[in-house]
């Protein structure tokens, strides 16, 4: 089962966390910080897999990462997952974040941190692989995206309304208003 899955770049900043487990929210900056100095410390030549830290589960657990540019792509697994596999799943996680952001970049996963989860949640939910076909991934996302310009557009409803009543330009047409000649006041007998 994946435990953690944790995204920072080369100075330690986390860009995307998901527990899967409660860790008060002290604990999970520890993790990282642990984390970040096992990872970053090792040579690009050695094994991607290691022993996870004191504070994520000790010796039942494994790091399995991935170095890609500026980024660190940790996911944090107790032993029953295979760390050929897990590395697969990093591989699948970077190349879909790839095609749907163009290129990813750190600040893809800054300013598109909902875009990310959502990814995240197609490939792992509650710690268990879901899905590792990019193209079956790519094309929830594809549908996600079309149900969010359908209500976009239902949500722009309201805004389309004020914007008619105001081309109706009501106020000129009160002004047009013929009204009869009402007899004055002073006429009136009581």
């Amino acid at each position: 089962m994946i435990k953690a899955i944790l995204v920072f770049n080369n100075h330690g900043k986390p860009r995307v966390l998901k527990f899967y487990q409660f860790y008060p929210e002290d604990l999970q900056q520890q993790i990282v910080r642990e984390t970040f100095h096992l990872v970053s410390k090792r040579d690009d030549n050695v094994c991607n897999f290691l022993e996870g830290g004191t504070l994520i589960g000790g010796s039942d657990f494994k790091l399995i990462y991935r170095h890609y540019a500026t980024l660190y792509f940790v996911f944090c697994v107790d032993s029953s997952e295979s760390e050929l596999g897990i590395l697969d799943l990093i591989q699948v996680f970077v190349e879909t974040l790839d095609k749907c952001f163009e290129n990813v970049c750190e600040l893809d996963l800054i300013f598109h941190m909902d875009k990310v989860h959502y990814i995240l949640g197609e490939l792992v939910m509650g710690g268990m692989v879901l899905e590792t076909n990019m193209t079956e991934i790519i094309t929830r996302i594809e549908e996600q995206a079309k149900l969010e310009k359908q209500e976009a557009g239902i949500s722009a409803a309201p805004a389309r309304a004020v914007s008619a009543v105001k081309e109706m330009n009501i106020p000129q047409k009160f002004k047009d208003i013929k009204l009869p000649d009402l007899p004055s006041i002073g006429n009136l007998k009581f």
